[in-house]
C-alpha cells in the first residue's frame, strides 16, 4: 500500500534584506506544521533574502548563508521532520584555481537543499533556468543534470520557480524515478508585462494553476508548490500540493495572497500508482526505442548517415 505523507507548505510576507526576521518566520510555522504531524515543510524562494539584487547587501549576505542551513538541520533532527529550506543564494568563486578573489569574482547560485528528518543533508539542486531578470544577477547550473534524492518521503525531484515552465525538467526527473517534484517559488501577480496583463490580469494565477495541473497528469507525479505571501496587488501566494486526477489536495486546496502560515494537506501516492495505470507515461518512457530523451547524459544511439 502506498503511503501517505503529511506535507506542509509554507509562506509568510518575506522581508527583503532580513535574513534574521526570515528566518524566524520560518521557524516559528516549520514548528508549528511539526506539531500538525507533517513529515515534510517546504518554503519559498529567497526566503532568507527575498529579491533585492541591486543592493550590495544581497551580494554581501550570500557568503553568510551557512549558519541558516546549520540551524535548519538541527531543527529537521529535533523536529523529526524532513525540510526543503526554499531557496538559498549561494556564492562560489568563478575560477576555483584563481587566488586572492574579492567577493566580486564570486557568482551567486540560487540553490535549494533537501534536509532529512536526521539532519541530514541528502542533496542540493541549483536553478537551471533563470527568469530573465534574474540572469544579471545569477548563474544558472546550466547543463547539469537534473538529479533524484532518495529521501524518507520518497524519490525527490527538485526544480525552483521558472523551472515550471519547462516540460524537459520534468521529463528529465520522471526518467529518474521522481515520484514527488518539489518547487520553490517568488512567484509575483504582475511578472507578465503590461500588455499581456491588459489581456488578463490574473494572467499568472491562470499560468500557476493550469501548469501545475497538467505537469502532474502528463508525468503521473506530485507536486508540492510553495510560493510568497505579501500584500495581494503584488503577490499570489497559491502554495499548494497538487496531483493528478484531484488538482490541489486538502479542504482548503489553495493559499491565499496574503496568507501567513504553514498549510498541512495529507499527500496519498497510491494517486501516483494509479495515474500510471491508466496514462502509462512512465513505462512509455521506459520502453526500447522511446523516441524522446530528456536526460543530460543520453546518448544518440540511430545509426551514422551514410557519405
Amino acid at each position: 500500500m502506498a503511503p501517505v505523507h503529511r506535507v506542509a507548505v509554507i509562506q509568510w510576507h518575506i522581508k527583503n534584506l532580513d535574513p534574521e526576521y526570515n528566518h524566524s518566520q520560518a521557524i516559528k510555522h516549520i514548528t508549528s506544521a511539526a506539531a500538525d504531524g507533517a513529515t515534510l515543510a517546504v518554503l519559498p524562494e529567497y526566503h532568507l533574502c527575498g529579491w533585492a539584487p541591486e543592493s550590495p547587501e544581497f551580494y554581501t549576505q550570500a557568503f553568510q548563508n551557512q549558519p541558516y542551513l546549520d540551524a535548519y538541520c538541527r531543527l529537521a533532527e529535533k523536529l523529526q521532520i524532513n525540510i526543503v529550506p526554499g531557496t538559498i543564494i549561494e556564492a562560489e568563486p568563478k575560477n576555483p584555481a584563481a587566488t586572492n578573489e574579492t567577493e566580486k569574482d564570486h557568482a551567486l547560485y540560487n540553490t535549494a537543499y533537501f534536509i532529512s528528518s536526521s539532519g541530514t543533508i541528502l542533496g542540493k539542486y541549483r536553478k537551471k533556468n533563470i527568469w530573465h531578470p534574474e540572469r544579471p544577477h545569477l548563474t544558472s547550473s546550466s547543463t547539469d543534470p537534473h538529479e533524484v534524492l532518495d529521501t524518507p518521503v520518497g524519490k525527490i525531484g527538485m526544480l525552483i520557480c521558472w523551472d515550471l515552465a519547462f516540460p524537459e525538467a520534468f521529463r528529465e526527473l520522471i526518467a529518474k524515478g521522481a515520484e514527488i517534484i518539489i518547487i520553490p517559488t517568488y512567484w509575483g501577480k504582475h511578472d507578465a508585462n503590461e500588455e499581456a496583463l491588459r489581456l488578463n490580469p490574473n494572467t499568472e494565477q491562470l499560468f500557476i494553476e493550469s501548469t501545475l495541473t497538467s505537469r502532474c497528469f502528463e508525468n503521473t507525479c506530485a507536486i508540492v508548490f510553495a510560493n510568497a505571501a505579501g500584500p495581494a496587488d503584488f503577490f499570489l501566494g497559491m502554495s499548494r500540493v497538487v496531483v493528478p486526477f484531484i488538482g490541489p489536495v486538502g479542504d482548503k486546496k489553495s493559499m491565499e495572497a496574503e496568507e501567513e502560515g504553514a498549510m498541512v494537506v495529507d499527500l496519498d501516492l497510491s494517486v501516483l500508482t494509479l495515474a500510471e495505470e491508466n496514462y502509462k507515461v512512465r513505462q512509455d518512457m521506459a520502453s526500447e526505442g522511446w523516441h524522446y530523451s530528456y536526460r543530460h547524459d543520453a546518448v544518440d544511439k540511430r545509426p551514422a548517415e551514410k557519405a
